[in-house]
Order: structure tokens, then sequence, then C-alpha cells
């Protein structure tokens, strides 16, 4: 069982995390990914109204438990964030608030069959490192393109820190945000628990965080 108190605690410590790199309006996207629906409503209750999940099916299962309804009002803001596979979207389509990994044309597609003039980002695989999801680093502007003639609201771009110690995420995180500045998008979604601060640094606008507030992911 998620501590709700424990979550809150941790919160406030990774808001503090963020102060000091600079950070201190950067949005949280709580990653849920593993733990329970009461992860999700320990998030919520700490503050944290962005909840970060990488599979359909779990982000189904929690809307459910929690009789959390399609898009409105309400909290959590679910943001998608893993690698999805089309048929997929559908499923999805009315709880999403955030499509965070769309990294090719065949998905914004289907996104904008499903969900028109949905917010998303278009992911790029700045660290070259295979099974991640994004685009080439070459292909994002076209890709950003054909989301907008898709009829979709490209946000921004989003990418996954190279592995290895948080530096090695330096040159990644560079790269994605000299892109958006080129492209005239406003949102950077990088960087996640352990390089956080070199994120902050290269301007995210919002980091992906799991352990630093639920602790381990249960295997």
């Amino acid at each position: 069982m998620i501590d709700a108190a424990e979550v809150a605690e941790r919160a406030g410590a990774l808001r503090e995390r963020l102060a000091r790199a600079g950070g201190d309006r950067v949005k949280v996207v709580a990653v849920t990914k593993g733990f329970g629906p009461d992860a999700v409503a320990a998030a919520v209750e700490a503050g944290l109204a962005d909840v970060g999940e990488n599979y359909a099916q779990e982000l189904l299962a929690k809307a459910n438990e929690l009789g959390i309804a399609p898009i409105d009002a309400q909290q959590p803001r679910w943001h998608f964030i893993g690698r999805l596979q089309r048929n997929k979207v559908r499923k999805i389509a009315g709880h999403v608030h955030l499509w965070q990994s769309v990294d090719r044309p065949e998905l914004a597609t289907e996104i904008a069959r499903w969900a028109p003039d949905a917010r998303v980002l278009v992911q790029v695989d700045t660290a070259g490192v295979g099974g991640r999801g994004g685009c080439p680093p070459e292909e994002a502007a076209g890709l950003v393109d054909r989301c907008r003639e898709a009829g979709l609201a490209v946000a921004g771009l989003m990418a996954v820190g190279a592995p290895g110690p948080p530096e090695h995420a330096r040159p990644g995180f560079r790269l994605l945000a000299s892109q958006a500045a080129d492209l005239g998008l406003a949102e950077l979604s990088m960087g996640m628990t352990a390089d956080i601060e070199v994120a902050v640094e290269e301007g995210a606008t919002m980091v992906r965080i799991g352990t630093a507030l639920f602790g381990p992911r249960p295997h």
C-alpha cells in the first residue's frame, strides 16, 4: 500500500530539488507505472494533478477502480508516456489529457481519429537507445508537421535521457531544447528521478517522476 503522507513528504522534497536547480515552475508528472490506484490517489492528494501511465491497460484499470470518468474537470490529468500501439488508442482516447509519446505518423493519425484536436508531444530519440521509442532527431520537424496536418495540437517535444550518470543525458536534453526552440514549441518533457537537475538546467518544463515519489517500482 502507498502511504499518502509519505508521498506528500517526498513531493515536498522533490519540489525543493527542482527549486535548487532553478525549476520551481517545472510541472511534475507523477508516474504510477507498476503501482496501484492508491498511488494515483496519493499523488492527487499531494497536489500532483498530472499523472503519467506507460500502459493503456493500467490507465484504464486505475481510472475504473477510482471511478474517474473520461476527461472532464476532475483530476487527475492523465499523461500517456509509454510506447503505444495504434489498436490501444481508441480504448484510452477519452481519458488522456496529453499524449507524450507520439513517435510516428501512423500513431498521430490514429490519435487524431479518436481524439480530434488532442494535445500531443512528439517523442524524439535523442539517446540512440533502441526499444524506448522516439523518432530520430532528423525526423522530428517532419513529424511535428504531420501531427499538425492531422489536426493535433503539438505542445512540445519529449525525450528519455541517455542511461548512465546524469551528465550522460545532457547532450540529448540540449539537442531537444534546441529543436523545440527552432520549431517554436514551448513544452519540453525531459528528466526523471535521477537526472532532473540536468534536465532543468537544459530547459525542461515538465519532468516525469516515479521513484522519488513512490519508491522502487514493484516487480
